[in-house]
């Protein structure tokens, strides 16, 4: 019987929302909330309740600003969070590397 070590896993990223929100902050430098919810195809409420859990650890910045009258909240990957998503995504290789 073969053992993986999951203890690498970051449960912050057992989520495929967050998964996808690290993701695309990771290939893209500022991205709005509009950009997010398109890209992922998701709720407002669903985008928001995953984007204040990488906010709370850390992971992700928020900027709030205004375009003309209107606000416009913009999301980018923090230096941390980049970081701990490479090391998740590392631990899953290893994982992978273990299968073949």
């Amino acid at each position: 019987m073969q053992h993986f070590n999951i203890n690498n896993l970051n449960k912050i990223f057992d989520n495929r929302i967050r998964v996808g929100i690290m993701s695309v902050l990771s290939v893209n430098n500022v991205l709005s909330f509009n950009d997010l919810k398109e890209l992922l195809q998701l709720t407002d409420g669903n985008l928001a309740t995953h984007l204040k859990t990488l906010e709370d650890n850390g992971y992700i910045s928020v900027k709030k600003g205004f375009i003309g009258r209107k606000t416009n909240t913009t999301y980018n990957i923090t230096e941390q969070g980049r970081k701990a998503f490479q090391e998740h995504l590392d631990a899953l290789e290893k994982i992978i590397r273990q299968m073949k």
